[in-house]
């Protein structure tokens, strides 16, 4: 059964690689159901092997994706119609793509989006400007993700999260908004929130330990450097 958002809120990214120490259809189904206790409203998941085990532990909407490398290409996440069928045979409930004007991109995903479609799922277009989700709106996306922004070279490269892009999307576009990408912040989520964001979209800060645990060391070693006679007594 394809499931849909019920209402607004955290959608937590359950994502690890093969080099990460969590990488693993099992750790990842647990990271879900512990999101879900947590209050999430839906889980993002990378891989069918992941989307499928995650499909079985929660009972919120599931968005799907498969990143893959393909030579000579910048399109990774869900870049070809094959891995929209892996997707949707996995049980996702949706399909995120990638929906950047990179290597003429937004004139060839017709095809997967009406496929979605077809198989009774919905679309989440990963874009990185305004423009980028004009057209993913036109062409039967049914959530706009900013996930992109900042991964082409023509989207503002910042540190935090692309506040401004999440404003103009709200303005704009009719379809619901997802903030995503480099929000690690409770405030930077609500801030979202408040622009106009339907969903604000969480991974690193929330299920890489290994990046928070970095985040914390790097903090605790900058303010040592500040006050060397900190913790001396």
């Amino acid at each position: 059964m394809r499931r849909t958002f019920q209402k607004r809120g955290l959608i937590v990214s359950c994502q690890a690689l093969p080099h990460e120490p969590l990488h693993g259809a099992e750790m990842m189904k647990r990271m879900a159901v512990a999101a879900q206790q947590g209050g999430a409203v839906g889980i993002r998941a990378n891989g069918a092997q992941d989307i499928r085990a995650i499909k079985e532990a929660v009972d919120i909407p599931v968005i799907g994706i498969i990143k893959r490398d393909i030579p000579g290409s910048s399109i990774y996440i869900t870049p070809e119609l094959q891995d929209v069928r892996a997707i949707l045979e996995a049980g996702a409930d949706i399909v995120a793509l990638d929906m950047t004007n990179r290597e003429d991109r937004l004139s060839k995903v017709k095809e997967m989006i009406d496929f979605i479609h077809a198989a009774g799922a919905q679309v989440m277009a990963d874009i990185s400007v305004l423009e980028e989700g004009l057209a993913a709106e036109r062409l039967g996306s049914d959530i706009i993700s900013t996930t992109l922004s900042g991964y082409t070279p023509y989207s503002p490269q910042q540190a935090g999260p692309d506040l401004e892009l999440v404003k103009k999307l709200s303005e704009a576009v009719s379809v619901p908004i997802a903030a995503e990408g480099r929000i690690r912040s409770e405030r930077e989520a609500a801030q979202a929130m408040e622009l106009g964001a339907s969903y604000v979209v969480v991974g690193a800060a929330i299920t890489r330990p290994q990046c928070i645990a970095k985040r914390f060391a790097d903090y605790i070693e900058e303010r040592l450097h500040a006050c060397p006679s900190a913790g001396n007594g």
